[in-house]
């Protein structure tokens, strides 16, 4: 097997590392001759859903340089890798790439122009082969294409990514008006991962305008990521970022207090890795003066209690309508939900890069909670069997994921 040394220097890194890297990244890396390039090709099977369902994304697309290592180097530490890997990555990159491979026809904006480098190259041709539209990136004839170092530690079943943010960045001048409209035209959905926050607004306006629905991932907003979540319909964030954003004193009541303060919002999700995820539904239903209260906190309690412990795939638990009451902060008409995520083997788990945006990207294929739930569980596991975070996305034909699919997917959660 190929061996890898790694040590912390302060030596620039060698091909076939950007030769340009900055000088806040410290690893010198002995590498093979030549690092496995995967290139991953769409599925002839995939089938278009019902309704030929469009989603756009706007946000993060790199190139991920992997290393997959039996522990994590401490500073000034030599250590051997074991195998490595150079693969397209980035939030919005591989939460599409996972749309399209479930049958959806994504749409990429980026957050960065794409240089004509290698690695600016190497991330439209991953995305085109899996079928994602690239027509809407910018191409630059000069600066850096964005790119990501991720150490993926074998034995702790951690990953570590540090990523360069490449540069120009995009603007909304970098938009005429047409090529805005074009991009948005026939969109069913619009998800931002809230990077390149001034060119995310300008598509979300627009987007808003038009009455289409815009999903948001939560995990590091800039300064004034609070306009795009205001404008947002649906959010999917970060296990910290809740009771980070609210100041609540748990989970329950930070999401509570999220849709309280994001009156816009249908639903919010955490995800909490295997621990699975918890999500809020919004009520708007008439007879809402009608519904038992309960503490969000007890409620979310009642739930945990009902999982089935010994089920390794992805269920999900759901609350009655009631008035969910965040002692301190608030009351809102709604539901709580938990959903488990399937237990994987210990020998099975492989790599958990990219499971969230898998998750994402299974979520975009907007089902009904209920299903929602399990079925972007199941595409996440499929992820972390595998090295990088594109390798093991299912194609919708995967066995694994047709237990999950015996309800119509057009069905949205947003009804």
């Amino acid at each position: 097997m190929l061996s890898t040394s790694i040590f912390i220097s302060l030596r620039q890194c060698p091909t076939p590392f950007p030769s340009s890297s900055p000088s806040f990244l410290r690893f010198h890396l002995s590498l093979p001759s030549k690092f496995t390039r995967i290139m991953m090709s769409a599925h002839s099977s995939n089938s278009p859903l019902p309704d030929d369902r469009i989603v756009v994304g706007c946000g993060g697309a790199t190139m991920d340089y992997l290393l997959m290592v039996d522990g994590f180097p401490k500073p000034d530490e030599k250590i051997r890798g074991t195998s490595s890997k150079v693969q397209g990555g980035g939030n919005v990159g591989n939460a599409l790439t996972c749309a399209a491979r479930l049958g959806l026809r994504p749409r990429i904006i980026a957050k960065v122009k794409v240089a004509e480098d290698v690695e600016g190259r190497g991330i439209l041709e991953e995305l085109e082969a899996d079928g994602v539209d690239t027509s809407f990136i910018v191409v630059s004839e000069e600066g850096r294409s964005m790119y990501s170092y991720v150490i993926v530690d074998s034995k702790m079943k951690t990953r570590t990514a540090i990523y360069y943010p490449g540069y120009p960045p995009m603007t909304p001048t970098d938009f005429s008006g047409s090529s805005l409209s074009s991009a948005l035209d026939g969109a069913n959905l619009v998800y931002f991962d809230g990077l390149s926050l001034k060119t995310a607004l300008a598509v979300a306006r627009e987007a808003r305008r038009r009455g289409i629905p815009i999903l948001v991932d939560a995990e590091m907003g800039e300064e004034g990521f609070d306009n795009l979540l205001n404008m947002s319909d649906y959010a999917v964030c970060s296990a910290k970022y809740p009771q980070a954003w609210t100041n609540a004193p748990s989970m329950a009541t930070a999401l509570v207090a999220m849709l309280i303060r994001l009156p816009s919002l249908k639903y919010v999700i955490v995800t909490l890795g295997e621990e699975g995820c918890i999500m809020l539904q919004r009520s708007h239903k008439a007879d809402d003066a009608q519904l038992e209260e309960m503490n969000a906190d007890q409620c979310l309690a009642s739930l945990y209690k009902k999982k089935d412990s010994h089920k390794t795939y992805p269920t999900c638990i759901s609350s009655p309508v009631l008035k969910l009451e965040a002692p301190g902060l608030g009351t809102l008409s709604g539901r709580l939900l938990v959903g488990t995520a399937e237990r994987i083997p210990h020998l099975e788990l492989v790599d958990t890069t990219g499971a969230g945006d898998a998750f994402i990207g299974a979520v975009l294929y907007d089902m009904l909670p209920e299903k929602m739930l399990p079925f972007a569980a199941q595409v996440a596991a499929g992820c972390c069997r595998a090295f990088g975070a594109r390798t093991g996305l299912p194609h919708i034909t995967e066995p694994r994921l047709q237990p999950f699919l015996d309800q119509n997917p057009s069905t949205s959660s947003a009804q």
